[in-house]
């Protein structure tokens, strides 16, 4: 017998679990399904000698008492048994180039952001403040950015353009630099992408910032057994391969690879969009909105490097270090020539259990173009579905490593005597893994000319399918939560979402 549920979740990335998460504690019978072996998307981690590495969450931003994120997670339940480490406050993240010897720290806290970075750059204090009140203004026009109001965009503020803006702020180039200097955190191109992703992106971990203590999926797993509280029923190794339709398009259940059938009320997608469409068919979407999403670019993919490190030879650092080869790169640093990459790169450390003034572990990314791996981009390898790929692609990682390994000597002369072993991950990883297209890190290309193009509504024209997850809406955990709550409004109704995220405010209030 096929068991019947109020609402089935496909895929169990943040999006996903959270919108399980906020319909089952209305007293809905939920199923969440999840094709590979461990929950999460984004937030997976692995452990590699007997270490843990996170995948895509290197830290989180907005969680500290009255923030966002904060107020959202409390919703959830998991907010009082996340273990979390504060990064350092005058420097969660250093900007780093290679023709200038100077650390150039982004601080938590508005006034100290601005005087940190007045330190450096003594005649901008206005206009770092004025940097701040910009990115402040341009996130509280977001529906939810501030957990409940604001319900609709702002034409004019989706059309601001980050680097007509940043110009506007500042003329001095060097400061430019720096303020873009983690554009790592949505890919890079701040030519072209609208302000209101930069604002959106680095405001939260200005507001504070923190890692979580033995990786990120910890979110997931508390998600999860939140979840089973609420009684849902949630299963891995389950990959949906087919959605079953009746005669007026309403979907009524869907097949899993492995013969299953899952019949539901509603259903919420969390899978990568492509994916969604294909499975929907052509048939039932409209032409103009199909070729739509088609025509949508990637956000770049990216190339990691693990480094595990001999005990008490590398000293851990609180923060994370954005370095460029050139101050120029700053503007779309996702585009490299291949013979100088890595061009720039995103460099953590986590600090040792018993000496946490040393570094057990780093993990530097770079970009990389899907096009570098589409030689094996046939083959397809997880925990789940293992298969191996070739010599040649062994080869091919190892030579990326030696290449990241070289330029972190040039910051950390004595790195190479200080490797125990060294693991790496692909855009092929993150394909196979995460499920995004072609691997990418964060969903699709915004542009500011034309915002509204990669703007969907987490309804769709089959009337009980809705959408949610960073293909669709905002990335990262901030964005994601948001658009998890945005796309439960669209089941529930927005006025009853409101009220809850109100009605937990006002009692947080009150037993202050």
């Amino acid at each position: 017998m096929k068991k019947q549920y109020d609402i089935l979740v496909i895929g169990s990335g943040l999006g996903g679990l959270v919108s399980a998460l906020i319909l089952a504690k209305e007293g809905l019978k939920v199923c969440v399904l999840e094709k590979n072996n461990q929950y999460g998307g984004n937030l997976q981690t692995f452990s590699r000698d007997k270490l843990i590495f996170d995948t895509g969450v290197h830290y989180l931003g907005g969680l500290s008492e009255g923030q966002n994120l904060h107020h959202f997670f409390s919703y959830l339940e998991i907010i009082n048994d996340l273990e979390l480490h504060k990064m350092d406050e005058n420097g969660y993240d250093k900007i780093t180039f290679e023709d200038d010897e100077n650390e150039y720290p982004h601080a938590q806290g508005y006034e100290n952001f601005v005087k940190q970075l007045s330190t450096y750059f003594p005649d901008e204090k206005e206009n770092l403040e004025n940097y701040c009140e910009e990115i402040q203004r341009v996130c509280n026009y977001f529906p939810r950015y501030n957990v409940v109001g604001q319900n609709n965009y702002n034409e004019e503020i989706l059309h601001l353009n980050t680097k007509r803006f940043i110009e506007s702020i500042t003329a001095n180039e060097n400061l430019q630099a720096v303020l873009l200097g983690s554009n790592f955190l949505y890919a890079g191109d701040s030519e072209n992408i609208p302000f209101y992703v930069h604002a959106l992106t680095v405001n939260s971990y200005i507001q504070s910032s923190y890692k979580c203590v033995k990786g990120g999926s910890q979110i997931s797993k508390l998600l999860i057994k939140k979840l089973r509280e609420y009684g849902a029923d949630v299963y891995k190794h389950s990959e949906v391969s087919e959605m079953i339709f009746n005669e007026d398009n309403t979907m009524t259940s869907v097949k899993t690879k492995q013969g299953k059938e899952y019949s539901a009320k509603q259903f919420i997608s969390n899978i990568e969009i492509r994916s969604a469409l294909k499975m929907i068919g052509e048939s039932r979407l409209k032409k103009s909105f199909l070729n739509r999403v088609l025509s949508w670019e990637p956000v770049s993919s990216c190339f990691s490097v693990y480094i595990v490190l001999k005990p008490n030879t590398i000293a851990n650092f609180n923060y994370n270090i954005y370095h460029f080869s050139s101050k120029d790169l700053v503007w779309n640093s996702f585009r490299y020539e291949k013979e100088k990459w890595p061009a720039t790169y995103m460099l953590s450390s986590t600090p040792s259990k018993h000496h946490g003034e040393f570094a057990e572990s780093l993990t530097a990314i770079s970009y990389m173009d899907f096009e570098e791996v589409t030689e094996w981009e046939n083959t397809f390898n997880t925990i789940a579905d293992q298969s191996e790929r070739d010599e040649l692609y062994g080869k091919f990682k190892q030579e990326k490593a030696d290449k990241m390994i070289d330029a972190l000597e040039k910051k950390m002369t004595h790195i190479r005597d200080s490797i125990k072993s060294v693991y790496t991950s692909s855009p092929l990883s993150y394909r196979d893994y995460i499920g995004s297209y072609e691997g990418n890190m964060y969903g699709y290309i915004k542009a500011s000319e034309n915002p509204l193009k990669t703007m969907v509504s987490p309804r769709t024209k089959i009337e009980n399918l809705f959408l949610t997850g960073q293909s669709v809406n905002m990335h990262g955990i901030l964005g994601c939560t948001i658009g998890a709550f945005n796309t439960c409004a669209e089941i529930l109704g927005r006025e009853i979402i409101d009220e809850r995220l109100t009605k937990m405010n006002n009692k947080k209030r009150c037993e202050k």
